[in-house]
């Protein structure tokens, strides 16, 4: 989901896109089952009656907005209130993978093997891409292996009626009625119809999953043909859609989103994160080197990210790690992104180890860190249960005063010693 977006936000991933959808249809997150059929029934039937006349509202507010009357009508012939799309939206189990449990699916041997396939079978048309949009094929393809497994599981829920639920339901119907109103406009201008706009149960559509603004603002029409098609099995229009997207946020070709780096001894973890920006040059003086233990190429400012703190990875990222955030904005998606366009194009597997006896903070032990580092004179500004900045700052802070490395990193174990 990006936050203008191109992803639906799901599973616990902000996104303008979403978490990384590796099959968009499916939700980690288990169905909850309290009421009884008959419950259930009820409660559909109102919902459906009062879906019709939210309908009816919605369609003075859509003609308002220049939808055409007959567009309007065979666009919601049929359509209705569709309660698996709010038991998806609303009773998801909380997305609690720690990075190295991602990777391992987003980079998995078979998703890489499948990428490298992907990139001989499409070459031509991506190399034609690259040249145009200057964004390099193997990160075009990457994109699209975490979106959609390179077309596999493109979605198959029809979009109208899942975007009219979700604008209906209310919980972020301000957000979802604007993407109706989008995917309404995608249909006027002939590009699609109805019954084949399709995509998952949030409305995030085609091969690299555009929700319908990210569409209206970024499809391409690569061939020329009059129509920008991210449905079909030909993904050359979505390829191209991405490659544009990627380049109107900045894309540098030639500069990498970023290297897994070793770190000398004695770094100083509170330089590290993506609030401190130094030249490579900077860096080396420091003592940063690449795996091998060699001098890194001049590629601009750059960070240093320790995305499971001290005892894991490191990676120095530069301009390009950011421009891939638009996407999606977890570092874990932007990692998944960049390492699987690295593998695809012969590089090697992240060799550093990961702590992989720590298990990851739910939601409600990430907030109860935060009350309990605020109590304790650590202020992470709020809790919100989003490990941001303010948030590492005073697990750095507290970290320091108890004698640990201070890499900010939100671990059990700083859980456990403020408790």
């Amino acid at each position: 989901m990006h936050r203008t977006a191109i992803f639906a936000a799901v599973a616990g991933f902000a996104m303008v896109q979403t978490a990384a959808a590796l099959a968009p249809e499916r939700s980690p997150r288990p169905e909850i089952r309290t009421l009884a059929a008959v419950q259930t029934n009820v409660s559909t039937a109102a919902s459906n009656r009062a879906f019709e006349r939210w309908i009816d509202g919605f369609r003075r507010r859509a003609l308002s907005q220049g939808i055409r009357p007959q567009v309007f009508d065979a666009a919601f012939r049929g359509v209705r209130y569709q309660t698996d799309v709010i038991q998806r939206d609303r009773n998801q189990a909380e997305f609690t993978k720690q990075i190295w449990e991602y990777l391992e699916s987003a980079v998995s041997e078979t998703r890489v093997r499948n990428g490298k396939a992907a990139l001989r079978e499409h070459r031509r048309v991506l190399s034609e891409i690259e040249a145009r949009y200057g964004v390099e094929a193997e990160v075009v393809v990457a994109v699209w292996g975490l979106e959609s497994a390179y077309g596999a599981f493109r979605g198959d829920t029809p979009v109208i009626p899942a975007l009219a639920t979700l604008a209906f339901d209310g919980r972020r119907g301000r957000f979802f009625e604007e993407q109706l109103i989008a995917a309404l406009q995608i249909l006027q201008s002939g590009d699609v119809s109805p019954r084949e706009m399709t995509g998952s149960w949030a409305g995030a559509m085609g091969h690299t999953q555009f929700i319908p603004t990210s569409y209206l603002a970024y499809a391409q029409d690569f061939r020329g043909d009059g129509q920008r098609d991210i449905w079909s099995d030909d993904p050359t229009d979505a390829l191209a859609s991405t490659a544009a997207y990627l380049a109107r946020f900045g894309w540098t070709k030639g500069q990498p989103w970023g290297l897994e780096v070793r770190l000398p001894r004695g770094f100083d973890y509170a330089q590290s994160g993506d609030r401190v920006k130094r030249s490579v040059g900077q860096w080396m003086q420091a003592g940063v080197r690449d795996m091998e233990g060699g001098l890194i190429p001049e590629h601009g400012q750059a960070s240093i990210l320790l995305p499971a703190g001290a005892q894991g990875a490191a990676f120095m990222i530069f301009d390009n790690f950011r421009v891939i955030e638009r996407y999606n904005a977890a570092d874990a998606y932007v990692i998944g992104v960049g390492h699987l366009s690295d593998r695809i194009g012969g590089g090697p597997p992240i060799r550093a180890n990961w702590p992989e006896g720590d298990r990851s903070l739910r939601f409600s032990e990430r907030q109860e860190m935060q009350r309990r580092l605020t109590r304790a004179g650590f202020d992470t500004s709020g809790v919100d249960g989003i490990i941001g900045p303010n948030t590492i700052a005073a697990i750095r802070a507290f970290q320091k005063s108890v004698g640990m490395t201070p890499d900010g990193y939100a671990s059990y174990e700083i859980l456990r010693r403020l408790r």
